[in-house]
């Protein structure tokens, strides 16, 4: 999402991060296989560093974006009331996706192609949020 706003010339107007749900890989780096994948498209995720979301954040943050449905929940779960209705899911970005199939899956255990599929997906997604995105900022 960083290089698609980069691209469209919109970078310092929005910020972008990623947290996890839960704590389980908090402090480590990505999978090398999501490396491998996102080097073959020409990004570089070597930088990334696993942490935990904080509800604390949902003071500063405009969207929450989840990848599945039980990220959704743990984040619908922590947020305050007023905060509900900023945490979509990325899939529902993507207009080629069914409303009944809005998650991300996780590659983990599906081998190269898994994490190629899941970034195809991915990527998809994150142009229909750039369009979200510019649209909101008019």
């Amino acid at each position: 999402m960083q290089a698609l706003l980069a691209d469209a010339g919109l970078a310092d107007q929005v910020a972008v991060s990623s947290a996890g749900t839960g704590g389980w890989h908090a402090g480590t780096a990505a999978d090398e296989r999501t490396l491998e994948v996102l080097a073959a498209h020409g990004y570089d995720g070597t930088d990334h560093i696993a942490r935990q979301f904080d509800p604390s954040w949902f003071d500063d943050l405009d969207l929450i974006v989840a990848m599945d449905d039980d990220n959704l929940r743990s984040l619908r779960r922590m947020a305050p009331p007023w905060a509900l209705d900023r945490i979509v899911l990325l899939r529902s970005f993507d207009p080629a996706a069914s409303p009944d199939d809005l998650e991300v899956p996780d590659p983990y255990y599906e081998g190269q192609a898994g994490f190629e599929h899941v970034f195809a997906m991915i990527e998809v997604a994150c142009r229909g949020l750039l369009e979200f995105v510019r649209d909101q900022l008019g």
